[in-house]
C-alpha cells in the first residue's frame, strides 16, 4: 500500500486509516524490505516543524505519516479534500500488538522509565494472548552506549520497534539510526507506554468519539492552556490558508 500523501501549512500527512495503518505495518514485515518509519502528524508536530528544517526534513523521509490529531485530519478533509482518518499513536501501538499476536511478528519496546517500560512489557502479552516481547530497554540510555543499544534489537531478531522517547527526540532517534536498524517498521509512540501500564489515563471514550480528547486533556491539566494555544494558531494558519485565492 502507498498512502497518498498531502501537506498541511508545507508538513507531509499521509491519507490513511487505522485498518490501512496496520497493514501497512504488517506488508513491510512480510516484505522484508529496509526499516519503515511510522510517525504520528498532529498540529503541535505541523506547527514546530514549520520553523524547525531539522523535524521537517525528519518527517519527509518518514514511511509513513498517521494523522494523530483531529486537527490534522479536519486540515486535511477541509484544504485537500482528502479521505482521511485519525490515527492516534496510542491506539496504532495496541492495533500492530494485536495484529503481531495473530500473525507471529516480534516487537522491541524502548523508552520509559524502567518500572514503565517493564510494566508494559509485562502487560501487553496478556492483553494480546501470543504476543512476542522481543526485548525492551527503558530511554535512559547514554550516547556513548546507542550503538550497544541498537545491536541489542538487531540481535533481538524483533520486527517492529516502539519508541517512547516524546517528540521530537524521538523523530530525532528515528532518523539517525533508522539506516542502522534491522527491524521492518519503528513507530514513535511518545506516551504510550505510560497508557500501557496505567502510569497516564487516556480520556473517557465519550470524549473520544467526539475528538475532545484535548479538550478532556485541559480540563484536567489547565497549566496545559498555554501549550495549547498552538491549536488556535494552527487553526486560523488552515483557514488563512482555505481563503487563499485560487491560482490557475
Amino acid at each position: 500500500m502507498t498512502p497518498r500523501r498531502i501537506e498541511l501549512l508545507g508538513v507531509p500527512v499521509d491519507c490513511v486509516t487505522m485498518a490501512q495503518s496496520v497493514d501497512f505495518v504488517e506488508e513491510r514485515v512480510a516484505s522484508g524490505e529496509g526499516c519503515a518509519a511510522v510517525v504520528a502528524v498532529n498540529p503541535e508536530k505541523i506547527m514546530r516543524a514549520r520553523v524547525d528544517p531539522s523535524l521537517l526534513e525528519s518527517l519527509r523521509r518518514a514511511s509513513l505519516l498517521i494523522p494523530d490529531g483531529i486537527g490534522a485530519v479536519w486540515g486535511a478533509r477541509l484544504l485537500a479534500n482528502a479521505e482521511i482518518g485519525r490515527v492516534p499513536g496510542a491506539e496504532l501501538m495496541p492495533a500492530i500488538c494485536d495484529r503481531a499476536a495473530e500473525t507471529g511478528f516480534s516487537v522491541f519496546l524502548f523508552g520509559a522509565q524502567e518500572e514503565v517500560n517493564a510494566k508494559a512489557a509485562e502487560i501487553l502479552p496478556t492483553r494480546f494472548p501470543g504476543l512476542r516481547i522481543a526485548g525492551r530497554r527503558n530511554g535512559y540510555v547514554d550516547a556513548d552506549a546507542m550503538l550497544g543499544l541498537i545491536d541489542e534489537i538487531n540481535q533481538s531478531g524483533a520486527d517492529v520497534l516502539f519508541i517512547a522517547l516524546g517528540s521530537p527526540r524521538q523523530e530525532e532517534w528515528i532518523d539517525r539510526y533508522i539506516g542502522s536498524l534491522r527491524v521492518k517498521a519503528v513507530q514513535g509512540v511518545g506516551g504510550t507506554f505510560d497508557v500501557i501500564a496505567g502510569r497516564v489515563q487516556r480520556a473517557p471514550a465519550v470524549f473520544r468519539r467526539l475528538n475532545l480528547e484535548w479538550f478532556y486533556r485541559l480540563l484536567r491539566e489547565p497549566k496545559r492552556l498555554w501549550r495549547q494555544r498552538v491549536l488556535l494558531f494552527f487553526a486560523l494558519a488552515i483557514i488563512a490558508e482555505r481563503l487563499k485565492p485560487k491560482t490557475d
